[in-house]
């Protein structure tokens, strides 16, 4: 499905009713082949945004991955390059894919939560991709002040987000079908699949981020169709 080397319909079904970690530790290996996985293009445009405010000394992608981002972030940071997950597959495959990224950082591997990572203002840089839709709604205040303890002081939080889609847009009624048959599917059987769309949305993440002590950009960093409607967003804590 999707690619050749992809997943089949029947193990993306079989991902989908194991829990969100096992899931992803089944779908690690295919995952670059999926669409669920950032688009390069994307990656490369942040990655030449955040040349323009580093270089950074040590940086830190939250909910990794593969770790596509960790290989765009590895030459802007000059001591470490963190990559968190919970999926030890996920990290297994990140550590693969990044052994030849360019640059001199040290390439890091933690298996943690994203609600409780094992660090204190560490970093100067974190970025996350493709992550927001495995925290629930009710846990992003805990999220974002996560973040906030994590970076240092002028620490900045760079991710890209959109705003809601118009009513009538296709975009609107596929996420919002989507998320029906999660909720649907975490209702029938335990434990939950946690993978919504529609959620760290501007302005609602702003809002978080101001209130956990951060100053907040929404850039205007133009990215290309079909992801015109999204939006890069620069926070910096104080």
């Amino acid at each position: 499905m999707f690619h050749p080397k992809g997943p089949t319909f029947c193990e993306l079904a079989v991902q989908a009713l194991s829990s969100t970690e096992r899931g992803y530790d089944l779908l690690a290996p295919k995952f670059d082949y999926t669409p669920f996985r950032t688009p390069d293009m994307i990656l490369d445009r942040v990655g030449e945004y955040l040349k323009t405010l580093g270089p950074f000394t040590a940086g830190l992608d939250i909910c990794c991955g593969t770790g596509a981002a960790m290989r765009m972030l590895r030459p802007l940071c000059r001591e470490r390059v963190v990559g968190v997950d919970v999926s030890a597959g996920m990290l297994a495959e990140a550590q693969r894919r990044t052994v030849d990224s360019p640059g001199a950082g040290a390439l890091e591997f933690v298996r943690a939560d994203a609600l409780a990572m094992p660090f204190s203002a560490a970093f100067d840089i974190a970025v996350s991709f493709g992550a927001f839709g495995h925290v629930l709604t009710q846990d992003e205040p805990r999220f974002v002040a996560e973040i906030a303890r994590v970076l240092r002081p002028g620490g900045r939080f760079v991710f890209v987000t959109s705003y809601m889609p118009r009513l009538w847009s296709p975009s609107y009624w596929l996420a919002r079908g989507f998320n029906t048959a999660i909720h649907v599917r975490n209702f029938l059987k335990s434990p939950p699949f946690i993978m919504f769309y529609l959620t760290f949305l501007v302005p609602e993440a702003k809002k978080l981020l101001e209130a956990n002590g951060f100053d907040v950009e929404v850039t205007d960093v133009r990215f290309a169709w079909p992801f015109r409607g999204a939006v890069l967003v620069n926070a910096m804590r104080k």
